[in-house]
């Protein structure tokens, strides 16, 4: 089963034809096989090299084992709490090819918030790391419905190796439909308790076609490597659905992406694609062992999502590297990127223009749509790979996906030259002497000065309790604080910013709280 697509190029957006029945597993990994792909990498983990023959046994494997020896049922749900290696895609892809919706989670939650999940989901097995199991052992006395947990990765003859020698290497699709439940990712829950996100079949190929190939331009002979984890909706997209869309092969690393282990891949397999972050991008380059454009001779694009690309950190990457960050937006609820900068048509401190095939609007606090330039509003999408829903909060969805739109929670304007601006989330805006100020622009001014690695603005009370900016700043090496740099860092804002938007106070700091997938956290500063 197999998906058709026609691209109309120019104001018509890409058409997409999915037929009835469909299973998002069954083509991806189908139509590989049928392309004569079989023998060819789909990917490279820290053990070793699998090819599409080999994947696509690993996952029938895994379905059969669901449905077999797990006695799972179609529309069950399997919880996955797995590092980045082939047990990831095989796992994922068996469950969705079985018609069991595969529920991918965090990978750097505490026992605390699996539990939670688990609960929440319904799910009655979990599968796990053997790295991560110190979260998941006393769970299964504690939740209900729980009645199996998988360990992946080791050699104990319960675990899922053990499980997976005895399943068959063929498994018949689940005959599901494109609108059907296939898989499930749990929002941050930065405001309240996680939302369990549930995504339909033709979602993946969705974001896989329309950002994937028509924005990105992935091709069967690329090697891509992102360091974007995973079970985070970017990640998803760049190191599974993206590749397999086309045939190329992907790399995969277990370890978290710290600068070295990043550059240890970029050098060893010279990555055609390399998806990142911003925070990570920025510490790659304060990094002694960045690599230069003659080191990364294949790299030809780079993304960036998760959180707005300060403007300087993507103008040294192209200096340094020789390739420009292509930043975008996308979010857990619709899956991947709508807003993108492309490739020779790159603004820097924008999140560029609408993919195709998506449609944005500015929303103002009275409901209406904003049409002016620089004013602005939250941003709303219109796309075919929205979530339909969160689980188990009616309320939560009904004021999130509404009739054709889902709403972002982020605040943005359209500049004149027609790009999109992230002003941050629409809780972290600061009206300073009444006027609206965005913590993003801020910091990305603050980010422009030589001696800043990272900063975070928030708004803070003073002594007549009116808002103002109060920054926290992480210097690079070689650089001290004190009251000399915090006036140098003020004076600097000001002849870049309105002098109302610079930060009254300044507090040096190591590090900056963060989530798993690279944002910074500003609710945690705001009681600091």
């Amino acid at each position: 089963m197999h998906t058709l697509s026609t691209a109309d190029h120019g104001c018509t957006p890409p058409r997409i034809v999915i037929p009835d029945p469909y299973n998002a597993a069954d083509d991806l990994l189908g139509r590989n096989l049928v392309a004569g792909r079989g023998s060819k990498v789909a990917y490279i983990d820290d053990a070793g090299s699998y090819t599409y023959d080999q994947l696509a046994a690993r996952a029938s494997r895994c379905g059969n084992a669901l449905l077999g020896t797990l006695g799972l049922a179609r529309g069950d749900r399997v919880l996955m709490c797995v590092l980045d290696c082939i047990d990831f895609p095989a796992m994922f892809l068996g469950a969705i090819k079985a018609g069991v919706v595969p529920i991918a989670v965090n990978t750097l939650l505490t026992e605390r918030d699996y539990e939670y999940m688990l609960s929440d989901s319904g799910a009655r097995v979990a599968v796990v790391s053997q790295a991560l199991l110190a979260n998941f052992a006393a769970l299964p006395g504690r939740v209900p419905t729980l009645e199996r947990l998988v360990v992946a990765g080791g050699d104990d003859d319960d675990g899922l190796e053990a499980l997976l020698a005895a399943q068959s290497e063929q498994l018949d699709a689940a005959p599901t439909r494109a609108t059907d439940p296939c898989f499930w990712l749990y929002s941050s829950g930065s405001t309240g308790a996680p939302k369990g996100t549930v995504h339909i079949h033709s979602n993946l190929i969705h974001t896989a076609e329309l950002y994937g190939q028509e924005v990105l331009g992935i091709r069967e002979q690329d090697v891509v490597f992102s360091a974007a984890k995973l079970f985070f909706a970017y990640g998803l997209g760049n190191g599974l659905t993206f590749p397999l869309s086309v045939g190329a092969t992907a790399i995969l690393m277990a370890e978290r992406p710290t600068p070295d282990a990043v550059f240890k891949r970029l050098r060893e397999h010279q990555p055609d694609i390399f998806y990142g972050v911003p925070t990570l991008y920025a510490g790659m380059l304060a990094h002694t062992g960045c690599p230069t454009a003659g080191e990364m001779k294949r790299l030809r694009a780079c993304t960036s999502a998760g959180e707005a690309l300060p403007e300087g950190v993507g103008r040294r990457w192209k200096e340094r590297i020789g390739v420009d960050i292509l930043d975008g937006i996308g979010s857990t609820e619709m899956l991947h990127i709508f807003l993108s900068n492309r490739a020779g048509d790159v603004q820097y401190g924008t999140s560029g223009t609408p993919v195709p095939g998506y449609r944005v609007r500015l929303i103002d606090e009275g409901g209406d749509e904003i049409t002016a330039a620089e004013e602005p509003g939250e941003l709303q999408i219109s796309g075919p790979s929205s979530a339909v829903q969160y689980w188990n909060q009616p309320e939560k969805s009904r004021a999130t996906f509404l009739e054709g739109w889902t709403r972002s929670g982020d605040k943005y304007y359209r500049n004149r030259d027609g790009y999109y601006v992230y002003s941050g989330r629409s809780d972290d805006m600061l009206k300073v002497s009444g006027i609206y100020v965005s913590p993003i622009e801020v910091e990305s001014a603050l980010i422009a000065h030589e001696a800043v690695l990272e900063a975070a603005v928030v708004g803070i009370e003073d002594e007549e309790r009116l808002i103002k900016p109060k920054a926290f700043v992480v210097l690079k090496p070689g650089y001290g604080p004190g009251e000399a740099m915090r006036q140098e860092l003020q004076a600097h804002v000001k002849g870049m910013l309105a002098p109302y938007k610079y930060p009254r106070w300044i507090e040096f700091v190591e590090d900056l709280p963060k989530t798993a997938t690279g944002k910074i956290q500003r609710f945690k500063l705001r009681g600091i």
